[in-house]
């Protein structure tokens, strides 16, 4: 099969990218390198691939000969309130009513990453993906935005979709920003790490491989116009995923807590049983096993400069 993968320069991106080309299939990647964190990071994950620089909001996305779009480009984090919305607005929205468009013209189907940040304050723990999206961070709402663009093009011109909402993902190549990468730094290099709020949040954490597969197995298998949450089998809080870093590091983290970030949720907890019914998909990493490949990940990074 030929297929585009968008976002193919980034965290997972590049590694969903990487599995494909494995399988055997042949990928095109589609990136636009943003400047939203340091770009050489970007440029080692895409050795390797074939990774054309498009900004999704001009440049026409060619899907000629095409047999699907892994859309996983996005601006992300829910640090999203302020001067920023605009940025989000057009890599998000804008970006992806582009691609449903191109894919709808073309016939071709589309698996769409979207977020757990749609559920805001999921009104039930797990959270199965009838529960009303109420999200509360500018982030969340235009992911949730992405979503109803695929599903207006699949009503009005039949487009091939397929919508997975992630949460909380990490492993190896994850961003800067990202939580774990950030905790496994500190400990790697020293100084203090923050805590925003009390530490109590608790999350499904994801680890890329098992994403990957579920990001797969809904373009293979996927139902036209469903939607799948792809989440960890664990749910822990940060402050018990910092304790699990430190014993496998052998290190301790000094850490002190500022102010809840807003946008943030308090709890995330993904109700898998479509997706187990619909594909036999499940998690199959725990928690420990994935955060000691990210620790080593991270480690090797360091020494490496």
């Amino acid at each position: 099969m030929r297929y585009v993968v968008t976002g193919a320069a980034g965290f997972i991106g590049s590694q969903l990218a990487v599995s494909l080309q494995e399988a055997g299939h042949d990928v095109v990647g589609v990136d636009c390198f943003t400047d939203f964190y340091d770009t050489a990071e970007k440029e080692a994950n895409a050795q390797g691939l074939d990774v054309q620089r498009l900004d999704l909001a001009d440049d026409t996305l060619e899907l000629d000969g095409v047999d699907g779009v892994f859309h996983l480009a996005a601006q992300a984090g829910v640090r999203s309130f302020g001067d920023v919305f605009p940025t989000y607005v057009r890599r998000n929205l804008i970006a992806t009513q582009r691609v449903v468009e191109a894919c709808a013209d073309a016939g071709v189907r589309v698996v769409l990453a979207s977020s757990s940040s749609v559920y805001g304050a999921a009104e039930t723990y797990p959270t199965p993906e009838d529960v009303e999206p109420r999200p509360i961070s500018p982030y969340g709402i235009t992911k949730l935005g992405c979503e109803h663009l695929a599903r207006a093009y699949g009503s009005a011109f039949g487009l091939d979709a397929v919508t997975l909402r992630y949460f909380t993902v990490y492993g190896p190549r994850q961003r800067p920003d990202m939580f774990f990468r950030r905790v496994c730094e500190a400990l790697l290099t020293g100084g203090t790490f923050e805590i925003f709020g009390s530490g109590a949040q608790s999350r499904s954490f994801t680890y890329v491989e098992d994403v990957i597969s579920a990001t797969i197995a809904a373009m293979e298998r996927g139902e036209p116009g469903a939607v799948f949450n792809v989440g960890g089998g664990e749910e822990a809080t940060m402050l018990e995923a910092i304790a699990l870093l430190e014993r496998l590091s052998g290190r301790t983290l000094d850490a002190r807590h500022v102010a809840g970030a807003r946008g943030d949720v308090a709890r995330t907890s993904a109700d898998v049983a479509r997706i187990r019914e619909a594909f036999g998909w499940r998690p199959e990493t725990t928690l420990e096993a994935g955060l000691g490949e990210m620790w080593s990940w991270a480690a090797a990074k360091v020494a490496a400069g």
